[in-house]
């Protein structure tokens, strides 16, 4: 499940970080991984904090250059290239405004596909919750409700 992230980021990661001089060419297996872990690490925020019907309607209406939780994984990205690999600021955030959403956008449309059934919503998130519950029922509860 996580190496499918793996993948779609890395699928994502052109300029912005496989032919970013400012990425070092040995960091830059490390730097998707970070940018995986950033998203699920917001998406596993937004559940512990009881949020999980906000993060359903985001993968069902996902104005994704709007949304908070955009917001969130490109900041907490943007903070791991400065704080990890010394990457100022403000090229921090560039390199992650460029990458996120559209892996954002990418993943919204993979757990959607019919043909994806092991990386549906449900499965996505019961898999950054550790499976210590299925939350297909509450998650597709939650998907009709929208």
């Amino acid at each position: 499940m996580f190496e499918k992230l793996f993948l779609l980021v890395k699928n994502n990661a052109g300029k912005a970080v496989m032919e970013n001089p400012e990425i070092r060419e040995k960091d830059r297996e490390a730097v998707i991984n970070d940018a995986s872990s950033s998203i699920i690490e917001v998406f596993k925020g937004q559940m512990e904090s009881g949020k999980l019907k906000d993060l359903v309607k985001y993968f069902q209406f996902p104005e994704i250059y709007k949304s908070p939780l955009t917001t969130s994984v490109v900041n907490k990205f943007a903070n791991k290239l400065n704080r990890f690999y010394n990457i100022d600021p403000a090229s921090a955030l560039n390199i992650s405004k460029s990458l996120i959403p559209p892996v954002m956008l990418d993943l919204i449309e993979q757990t959607k596909g019919e043909k994806n059934k092991e990386f549906t919503l449900s499965s996505f998130l019961s898999k950054i919750n550790g499976n210590r519950a299925d939350l297909s029922i509450i998650v597709n509860r939650l998907m009709l409700a929208s």
